[in-house]
C-alpha cells in the first residue's frame, strides 16, 4: 500500500481574552459527513488552494516580507508557498467563522459595521459554494490579507497510517475587536469558545477531539493569563 503523500494546510487558532485574565480558544465541530475527521472538533484550517498562490492574491499581503516567512517556517519551503501557508489560514478562518484579519489601504485594521457584516457574510458565503473567491472579495473591497496577524505556532505532519494526510502549519491568532465567530456555517456545525484546560477536560467525552488538536490545548493550557500569551507570542 502506497503511503499518502500529505497536502500542505494551515490552521489558526483563534484566542481572546476571559472576564478572569485568562484565555479561551476557538474549536469548531466538523460536519459528520465529512471524509476527514467527521464529527470531531478541530480549530479552523484546511488545505493550501491554487489562489492562495495566485499572484492577485499574493499581491495584497501586507505585514511579512515572502523571505521572512520562508525563515520562520524553517526555510523548507520557498518564499511563495511560504506565504501561502498564512494566506490559507487567514482565508479559512474567513470561510468557516467569518473572521477577516485583513487591512485597508492606509494599513488601518479592519474593523467592520452592521453594513459591512452584511456585505461580507454574502461575500464568505459566494466563496465557500464556489461562485467567487479570496482574492475578488479582497479586490472589491479594496483590502489587504495583514500576515502579521497571525502568528506562527507549531507544525506537525499526519502520521503514514492515516489515508489522508496534512503537512499543516498552525498560527495564532486574537480575535479582532469588534468582530464576532459565526456559531456554525457550511463546514461547521458548531463554534465554541473554551479554556484550553476545561477543552482537554472535555476530550473525547463531550468534546471529541485527536492529536494534534489536544496537543495544541495542551501547549496553550501551559500559559496563564492572557498577559503571558500576547508577550510570548507577540499577539
Amino acid at each position: 500500500m502506497m503511503e499518502a503523500r500529505p497536502k500542505h494546510a494551515s490552521t489558526v487558532l483563534l484566542v481572546r481574552p476571559d472576564k478572569s485574565g485568562a484565555f479561551e480558544v476557538l474549536l469548531t465541530r466538523r460536519p459528520d459527513a465529512m471524509r476527514f475527521l467527521g464529527g470531531f472538533y478541530v480549530f479552523p484550517g484546511g488545505s493550501i488552494e491554487a489562489q492562495d498562490r495566485s499572484q492577485n492574491v499574493l499581491a495584497r499581503c501586507r505585514g511579512l516580507a515572502p523571505e521572512e516567512a520562508e525563515k520562520l517556517l524553517g526555510n523548507t519551503l520557498g518564499p511563495e508557498l511560504a506565504v501561502a501557508h498564512w494566506v490559507a489560514g487567514i482565508r479559512e478562518l474567513f470561510e468557516e467563522v467569518g473572521i477577516v484579519l485583513l487591512s485597508d489601504e492606509s494599513g488601518a485594521e479592519v474593523r467592520s459595521d452592521s453594513r459591512s457584516r452584511d456585505r461580507f457574510e454574502e461575500k464568505r458565503q459566494a466563496i465557500v459554494v464556489g461562485t467567487s473567491h479570496f482574492g475578488e472579495f479582497l479586490e472589491a473591497e479594496n483590502l489587504y490579507i495583514d500576515l502579521r496577524r497571525a502568528v506562527y505556532f507549531a507544525h506537525r505532519v499526519t502520521p503514514e497510517y492515516f489515508p489522508i494526510r496534512f503537512d499543516t502549519r498552525f498560527y495564532l491568532a486574537a480575535l479582532p475587536e469588534g468582530q464576532s465567530a459565526l456559531e456554525s456555517s457550511e463546514e461547521v456545525t458548531h463554534a465554541l469558545w473554551i479554556a484550553p484546560a476545561d477543552a482537554l477536560k472535555e476530550a473525547n467525552k463531550n468534546l471529541p477531539m485527536l492529536p494534534p488538536t489536544t496537543t495544541m490545548l495542551q501547549t496553550l493550557s501551559g500559559i496563564g493569563s492572557w498577559e503571558s500569551l500576547r508577550e510570548k507570542f507577540a499577539l
